[in-house]
């Protein structure tokens, strides 16, 4: 972690506590998207890692997905199936007789 200049006192001492307790890793990104993050932290006057943390907080913080939902099945297990998902004509021959 990097400790950069700061306005106020505050400011330094969260930075030197987030110090201790930070992770130093290493992302692959697309360089054009690199590279935007870079400038756009440039103008803001903030660094490339503040960026980046704030985008994950941010996803992170949005509503969750809903947890794939277990479908019926029918049938005993290990028996053939009715219809081979895989021949197109079979389904939609199964799907227009309902």
């Amino acid at each position: 972690c990097v400790v950069e200049s700061s306005r106020d006192h505050t400011d330094l001492m969260s930075q030197w506590v987030g110090m201790l307790v930070c992770m130093r890793t290493t992302i692959n990104l697309p360089d054009g998207l690199g590279e935007e993050a870079k400038r756009r932290a440039a103008q803001q006057g903030r660094t490339f890692t503040s960026m980046v943390e704030e985008g994950l907080r941010t996803v992170l913080a949005q509503q969750p997905i809903a947890p794939a939902v277990t479908l019926p099945s029918f049938g005993k297990t290990g028996t053939k199936a009715l219809i081979d998902i895989d021949d197109r004509d079979a389904l939609w021959a199964a799907l227009d007789s309902r």
